[in-house]
This record gives structure tokens, C-alpha cells and sequence, in this order.
């Protein structure tokens, strides 16, 4: 074996501040890499003047193990471990030259007890450096316990299995409403409902109100994580790795053992190489071999789109625990804080400067069909500083939100407030409308009391309103009185009670977000549609090899085989074939001949000028 490392008096040694004396006996060599490399490793935790002896035994070991193969030739048999002495081993000396007898002496006396204090060495016949071997078996333990994690980790199987249950989890928190209170699921899933298979207690204590902040969802997006991570370092980068080594092949045999492979007749291997290169391959040619390829990024769309799924993974649980969520009900005319609103969604969520501003709600309107269905609410928003300057101010609408300052507000419902109405001349009184009807069928209603009988005898006008436009009156005994809109100025009597209804205050419900992931989001996306795109290239790879006059080619592709092998048949069919001139092989004879008659005359001339000159 090759020499790595010699150690001499020479110089001093990289190990360490002292030097090794060389014995007259012999000279010490570390003749494997493997020696050296444990040498190196037994440097901490020894002694200096230890240090270099550790270094001898381990090469005593080697080389006695490795004898049949080493090609260091010694007249002298080597010790083995079990025989070192000190007068078998080098001396030691220190900086000055001068012995290490202290040292000497102690190693033999803890000899003779029956142990090696040297780094593990027993005196018995097993001699196996017992520091070495537990670090060797611990990273091996870690070697094999990476490669059983990698390979349950990358298990197709269980992907799929991860990919359902998150879909699955996906669409439960579709179909159940996110983030609303306790009452709303204890009233919407009651004890009936679901034949009491499902109620309200179950959604909370499941999580299913906010599925995706939920542990086991973030769990589960850590665990998908994880085998895109491991399908990606186990398969994907080896696969890389293969593609982009240049490999030549130097026999017909290899190359017959392609998908596609062809034997060309009288052809040359520089002609294949230009045909290949113009139809953009890469082309390398090593003697009479040649390799080439084309499509390398199809190799990477993969990995590639494995990184924009971590991508969009990431952002979704960093935004679960790093943002801030809130909804709000404001009636028209009134202001809020946004950091009032709005609550923290993890232990990462950091409020920004922006919770500092005031939302002002200037107007809600409604949009209504011909039929009195609503089909659009509007909010006009205006936003101030803590100086109160206005710093933007917008009409949003379903599906057209208002950003600012890194949160993003949307109108997501909509409600009624008040009723403003002139009584018997005086006024204006509110009354306040209570929620009757939730869903798409929404109904507020309002009462207003008549008489002197208290709380528990009173009677009063009932005014019921399903949009902002009208108001259904009835009287205290709950007969039908009339219709009157918004704003008509027109009075109507119930009850002796002369009323006249102003307007229809109106309630803007808006959900405000802060999602510090969502550019993480949208840049794992446009890498996945990048990527995806990418995955669809063919990786092409061509092997040809010079025989004779013949050429052997051969070529794969890891998709669209079919239509490779279509296309390289015919390229191949403009390789130019090599015609020898008959009309050549006819003359050759006798240009043979004329050349020997003109050899002879030229070496009878130079006879004939020699003899001249004597």
C-alpha cells in the first residue's frame, strides 16, 4: 500500500511539539491511512510523550494485521502489541532530547499489574483500543439509525397516508366554521344534532374549531416534512449525483444493455459528436468513447419542487404560529382599534407598529338583487394614526380587501344595529335590533315598549328588518300594521303610537389577518409551478464507442422513451457512412512500385558519388 505519512527526526511533527528518534533497528512508518487517521484520533485526552506511542502501536497493529499486502519490505519482524516494550519502541525525548524515563517507567510498572493504561490497551489478548471501538460502534449505531429513518421516512405508503389525512383534515375545517365562540358551536351542533353522535363539546375538544392551528395538523405538516426531506437526501440527490458524472464506456457490451442501442456500419465517432452537439447536447469524447446529454434541469425539477412544498408548508405553519387573527362587528359611525381586535395565533407572534391604528367606519351599504336577495355589502374605511391624520382610506367589499401596515382586513359579514324612528313627533330614539335569524336568511327585530306595566306585563310594537330598505311593523298584539322604508318620512299609527322610521343603521362584520407567511407561501407556489413545468424536461443520455470502423451507440431517457428513441433513430440516420474509392485500391500497386524503383535509383546515385570521391 501506498506510504500516507512518514514520521522522522527531520522535522517536528504536526501532532505535536515533540519529535520521534528514529531507531537503528528499523524505521517507523505509517504505511495505511487508516493507522494515520487513528493516531490523529487518540490525540485528546492523552499525554504528549503518550501521544507518539499511540501512534507506534497503532502501526505495529496495522501493519501486523496488513502484512500480506503491505509492500513496505523489513528484514525485521515487526512487534505485535501483546510483546511492546519500551526497549521494543522508540524512545520519546522532549524538546531538549532528553528521554521521557518518567513515563517509560510507569507504563512498565502498570504493565506488570496486568493492565495498559494506554488509551484502553489491556494487557490480555484481546487488545482492541476500547476508546476507539465505543466511538466507531457509536457512529455506526448513528450511520445505521439515519439510514432506517430515511428509509421509513421516504416510504411512498406512508406519504400517501400523511397527504389524505391532511386532506381530509383540510375539508373538516372547510365544512365546520373556524375561529367563532364556544355558544356558536354548543347552539349550531347541539345534542340533536347528528342523531347525538356529534355535538359542540366534540368540535372543541377535537380542535376542529381551528383545525389548522390544531397540534396534531402542525404535526402532521412536520412529519410530511420530514419524508419530503428524506425521499430527497436518500433518492433524489443520489440520482442527481449519477446524472451528472461524465461516464464513458469502454465496451460494446455495456452499451447493448441500454433501452436503445444501435450498431452504425462505417461510421466515425467525430460525425456523431457534431450531429449531437447541434441538436443542443452536451458532448464529451475521451478517445474512442463519447458521452452526451441533454434535459439535466428535468433531473432537478424534483428536488425542486419537494423545496417548494417545504416552501408553502413552512409559510402556512409559520403564519398558524406566528400571526395574529380577530373579527369585529362595528356598527356604521363608529371607530376601533386594530390591536383591540385582534389576538395572537402563536408563541412567535410579534405585533407590529400597525395595531396602533384607528379604523373609522364612514358608511355600510348593501347591494340587493331585483328579487330583495342581498348580492354585495360595502364598508367605506378610513384609517388614522396616533397623530389622527388619515393614512388610507378604501371601500372594501367581499373578495376586494383593505392592506395596510402588514395585516389585511375583509368584509365577511354584516348585520343591523339600529333602528332610528321619531315617536309621536319626538325623537330620534335607537332601538337596538337583536339577531333573529343567522345565515343567509338573515332577520333582526326590535320592540318597542308601550304603557306603564313594567317589566313583566309589557306590551309594546314589534319592527322586524331583513335588509337596510324596509321595516314589517306589528302592533302589541302581534297583528300586522304595515310596511314603511327607510327614510320615507312617512308616519304610520299602531297602537295610538304615531311612529315615523329614520333609518336602518347597518353593521360591518370585518375579519382582520396578519400572516407574517404568506410571501413564503406565494414564493413556494411559483416555484411549484416552475418546478412542475421543469419535471416535465427528458433527461437524454447517449454512450457511443469507436470499434473498428463501426459504431456502437446506445442512449435512455427517463420519460417519453417511445419518442426518444423515434427521434435518435433519426438523427442517427445522418450519420455519413464511410465509402472506401475503389479506383484507389486499383492504383495502389503501382504507386507501391513506382516508390521502390525511385528508392533503388536514389541509393544507387549516392553508391556512385562515393565512389567518385575516392
Amino acid at each position: 500500500m501506498n506510504t500516507i505519512q512518514h514520521l522522522s527526526t527531520e522535522a517536528p511533527s504536526v501532532l505535536g511539539g515533540h519529535r520521534l528518534l528514529k531507531s537503528s533497528s528499523c524505521s517507523y512508518f505509517v504505511t495505511t491511512a487508516h493507522g494515520f487517521l487513528l493516531a490523529r484520533r487518540m490525540l485528546s485526552g492523552i499525554s504528549q510523550p503518550e501521544k507518539y506511542r499511540r501512534i507506534l502501536v497503532n502501526s505495529y497493529n496495522r501493519k501486523q494485521s496488513n502484512s500480506s499486502n503491505t509492500t513496505v519490505k523489513t528484514s525485521t519482524k515487526l512487534p505485535s502489541v501483546d510483546h511492546l516494550t519500551p526497549s521494543d519502541a522508540p524512545s520519546v525525548s522532549n524538546a531538549e532530547g532528553r528521554e521521557d524515563a518518567a513515563s517509560s517507567s510507569q507504563w512498565k510498572e502498570r504493565k506488570d499489574d496486568g493492565v495498559d493504561v494506554r488509551a484502553g490497551f489491556s494487557s490480555g489478548k484481546d487488545k482492541k483500543p476500547a476508546l476507539l471501538t465505543d466511538s466507531f460502534e457509536y457512529f455506526a449505531f448513528l450511520r445505521r439509525l439515519k439510514r432506517t429513518a430515511e428509509k421509513l421516512l421516504s416510504s411512498f405508503p406512508l406519504a400517501i397516508a400523511e397527504l389524505a389525512i391532511i386532506g381530509a383534515l383540510c375539508a373538516v375545517g372547510t365544512l365546520i366554521e373556524q375561529g367563532q365562540s364556544r355558544e356558536f358551536y354548543l347552539q349550531k351542533y347541539s345534542e340533536d344534532w347528528a342523531f347525538g353522535l356529534f355535538n359542540g363539546e366534540w368540535v372543541l375538544n377535537l380542535c376542529l374549531d381551528h383545525v389548522y392551528t390544531a397540534p396534531y395538523f402542525l404535526g402532521l405538516l412536520a412529519l410530511l416534512a420530514a419524508s419530503l426531506i428524506a425521499c430527497t437526501s436518500s433518492r433524489q440527490i443520489p440520482l442527481v449525483k449519477i446524472a451528472r458524472r461524465w461516464r464513458f464506456v469502454n465496451s460494446g457490451a455495456s452499451i447493448s444493455k441500454l433501452d436503445f442501442h444501435e450498431t452504425l456500419p462505417h461510421a466515425r465517432l467525430a460525425d456523431l459528436a457534431v450531429l449531437l452537439a447541434g441538436d443542443k447536447y452536451q458532448v464529451f469524447m475521451r478517445g474512442p468513447s463519447l458521452y452526451a446529454f441533454k434535459g439535466l434541469a428535468g433531473r432537478f425539477a424534483p428536488i425542486g419542487v419537494h423545496a417548494a412544498l417545504l416552501l408553502i408548508m413552512g409559510g402556512a405553519t409559520y403564519s398558524a404560529i406566528g400571526g395574529y387573527h380577530g373579527t369585529i362587528m362595528v356598527p356604521q359611525g363608529l371607530n376601533f382599534m386594530v390591536g383591540e381586535a385582534m389576538y395572537p395565533a402563536g408563541f412567535l407572534s410579534q405585533p407590529p407598529d400597525s395595531f396602533d391604528t384607528e379604523v373609522h367606519i364612514n358608511k355600510f351599504t348593501i347591494e340587493t338583487y331585483p328579487n330583495g336577495e342581498v348580492s354585495q355589502f360595502r364598508t367605506d374605511l378610513s384609517l388614522f394614526n396616533l397623530r389622527g391624520q388619515e393614512v388610507s382610506r378604501k371601500v372594501i367589499s367581499v373578495n376586494d380587501p383593505l392592506r395596510y401596515g402588514g395585516f389585511t382586513m375583509y368584509q365577511t359579514d354584516w348585520g343591523i344595529s339600529t333602528i332610528q324612528i321619531h315617536v309621536d313627533g319626538e325623537g330620534p330614539f335607537n332601538l337596538v335590533a337583536a339577531p333573529l335569524q343567522t345565515g343567509d336568511n338573515k332577520l333582526f327585530g326590535t320592540f318597542l315598549p308601550i304603557g306603564d306595566n313594567g317589566l313583566a306585563g309589557a306590551k309594546g310594537i314589534s319592527m322586524l328588518a331583513r335588509d337596510l330598505q324596509s321595516v314589517v311593523i306589528y302592533d302589541s298584539n302581534g297583528a300586522f300594521a304595515g310596511v314603511r322604508r327607510s327614510g320615507s318620512e312617512k308616519p304610520i299609527t299602531v297602537d295610538g303610537v304615531t311612529i315615523i322610521i329614520d333609518d336602518i343603521i347597518g353593521s360591518t362584520g370585518l375579519e382582520m389577518k396578519l400572516d407574517p407567511g404568506v410571501p413564503i407561501v406565494y414564493a413556494g407556489f411559483a416555484a411549484l409551478m416552475l418546478t412542475t413545468v421543469l419535471s416535465y424536461l427528458c433527461h437524454l443520455q447517449v454512450w457511443a464507442l469507436q470499434v473498428d470502423d463501426s459504431l456502437v451507440v446506445g442512449a435512455k431517457s427517463n420519460r417519453n422513451r417511445a419518442e426518444f428513441a423515434e427521434d435518435l433513430g433519426k438523427l442517427l440516420n445522418f450519420v455519413p457512412e464511410i465509402v472506401r474509392d475503389r479506383s484507389m485500391e486499383n492504383i495502389a500497386p503501382i504507386i507501391s512500385s513506382t516508390n521502390e524503383e525511385l528508392s533503388m535509383q536514389g541509393t544507387s546515385a549516392k553508391m556512385d558519388n562515393e565512389s567518385s570521391r575516392s
